[in-house]
């Protein structure tokens, strides 16, 4: 079967309203009032078509959120790991309190122990892939000499989002700027870290 340009279109198109209706019912009901068929009605699609896409309401806004995370928390490299360090962790802050994304990734995260599909796709799809793309950054720094070549960068990584996902979950005030860039000073210390040569 050959799939014609305007299909995929039209499936672009609808994923992108099925992910857009699910954040905004996310913001205007909570997550547990959620569910497929208002995700649909939204939408304008089928529930047939949205199950063919995702096995349940988590794995739609999973994807919804793992995809707008990426977008918003970038990990950049401008020679100085403080100063990304510290962007890269107010930038997830900032996301993580800002509706729907925060009470959406609260939402998943509370069906983790109840789905063991949905915690392993959490884990593939989201967790793995940023908790590398952080190490690959700690590596570069430590390859500019930023960082001591014994340093323990995954455990460096789970030093660096612990607070952040501990306030989160918790519903604690999340950091504010002086307090992430506390962490983040706290974080490199315990690798050794120098700081960057001035350009």
């Amino acid at each position: 079967m050959i799939t014609s340009p305007s299909s995929l279109r039209r499936s672009e198109s609808s994923r992108r309203a099925t992910l857009e209706a699910a954040l905004d019912l996310c913001t205007e009901k909570g997550y547990g009032r959620v569910t497929v068929e208002a995700i649909a009605a939204r939408a304008g699609v089928s529930k047939k078509t949205i199950y063919r896409w995702w096995p349940s309401k988590s794995a739609v806004l999973l994807e919804a959120f793992t995809e707008a995370l990426a977008i918003a928390t970038p990990f950049a490299d401008t020679g100085d790991i403080a100063e990304d360090l510290r962007a890269h962790v107010a930038s997830a802050v900032a996301f993580l309190a800002d509706p729907p994304y925060g009470p959406a990734y609260a939402g998943i995260l509370s069906e983790l122990h109840h789905d063991d599909d949905l915690a392993e796709t959490v884990r593939t799809q989201l967790i793995d892939p940023r908790f590398e793309a952080a190490v690959e950054r700690l590596r570069s720094a430590q390859d500019q000499g930023q960082i001591l070549p014994e340093a323990d960068l995954r455990l460096a990584v789970e030093m660096l989002y612990g607070p952040v996902y501990y306030r989160h979950v918790l519903r604690k005030p999340m950091q504010d700027e002086e307090t992430v860039a506390a962490l983040v000073a706290h974080v490199l210390r315990s690798m050794g870290a120098v700081e960057a040569p001035k350009r």
